[in-house]
């Protein structure tokens, strides 16, 4: 007899897939009996498996079809609000589609889309309205089967998905140049696509070239990082969220988008929110003009007073 599978589609990017955790898990508690397939990018399957919240990913990108999946009962929609991404799931002939509520979606009895809506708590009331109660708190992972590649240091992220989330690098490197003249160890990390920001903030500040891990890291290899972090600044992106997995404490700017929908959730003290209190375009081409009203000297501040606090964390290497 097969065993029945769950189709989940998440093809965003790593902080989309972590604030889905909770709702993943939700699923996995109520269908024990179930196979759960993730559709997402082909990077985030290795985070995606060390979640414990799926058994195996399908690559995908945002809103392209999905690579024909068998002998589907259940398929959920963890991706948007409408036929866009409802459709996606259907040619997978689920005996259930869960999903939020979209006139042009009438054979969907999902709850309706809240756009005000902290995006850990969206998904979760979705699963929830549907038999599958969530904890939004369920956010935390597992070690990574990997050791950091710089245990104990400040992790400065520059990078970020539109050029409106991204403060500018010589701020980044005002921040990282202080906190080195401090004593701490200070790396700086970004993707493939990022290297030469991050080169921009290592020379900006200063450091050592071994200070430049952009590239250099897989997705498990910086979950390990980050674990290992004394403090991780950034903007509003996946590596912040990886803080947040880990409970590693952090400084994270905000800019377009209000961290009431997107930051760490209310009561983790370990996490500092810098925002200006101004929306904007979370797409835009230019950065946001209340990212920009975030000046370095307070971030820098704000960062020296996370890592007093927390002053128990790994010693510097």
């Amino acid at each position: 007899m097969s065993v029945p599978r769950a189709l989940v589609l998440r093809a965003l990017g790593l902080g989309d897939l972590l604030t889905g955790v909770p709702a993943l898990r939700a699923l996995r508690r109520g269908l024990p009996d179930h196979r759960i397939t993730l559709a997402a990018p082909r990077a985030l399957e290795p985070l995606a498996l060390l979640s414990g919240a799926v058994d195996e990913v399908v690559h995908s990108v945002e809103l392209a079809p999905l690579p024909p999946v068998d002998g589907v009962d259940v398929a959920v929609d963890l991706h948007g609000c409408d036929p866009a991404s409802h459709d996606l799931l259907r040619p997978s002939r689920p005996r259930r589609l869960l999903a939020f509520a979209h006139p042009d979606s009438p054979d969907i009895d999902g709850p309706p889309w809240d756009p005000e809506e902290r995006e850990v708590r969206r998904w979760c009331r979705l699963v929830s309205w549907y038999g599958f109660p969530a904890d939004p708190g369920d956010l935390d992972l597992p070690p990574p089967p990997c050791a950091s590649p710089a245990p104990g240091a400040v992790v400065v992220h520059p990078g970020a998905a539109f050029p409106s989330r991204r403060w500018p690098p010589e701020r980044f490197a005002a921040v990282a140049a202080a906190l080195r003249d401090d004593g701490h160890r200070v790396v700086v990390t970004g993707g493939p696509d990022e290297t030469a920001l991050a080169r921009r903030v290592v020379e900006g500040a200063g450091l050592d070239p071994d200070a430049d891990l952009s590239g250099r890291t897989g997705p498990l290899e910086l979950a390990a990082l980050i674990r290992e972090a004394r403090l991780v600044v950034c903007g509003d992106t996946g590596t912040g969220h990886l803080a947040t997995a880990y409970r590693t404490p952090s400084v994270l700017l905000f800019g377009p988008t209000p961290p009431a929908w997107w930051g760490p959730p209310p009561g983790r003290t370990r996490h500092r929110v810098l925002w200006a209190g101004r929306r904007g375009d979370p797409h835009g081409r230019v950065p946001d003009p209340g990212l920009l009203a975030i000046p370095a000297a307070v971030v820098t501040d704000t960062a020296r007073r996370t890592l007093a606090l927390h002053h128990n964390s790994l010693e510097t290497t």
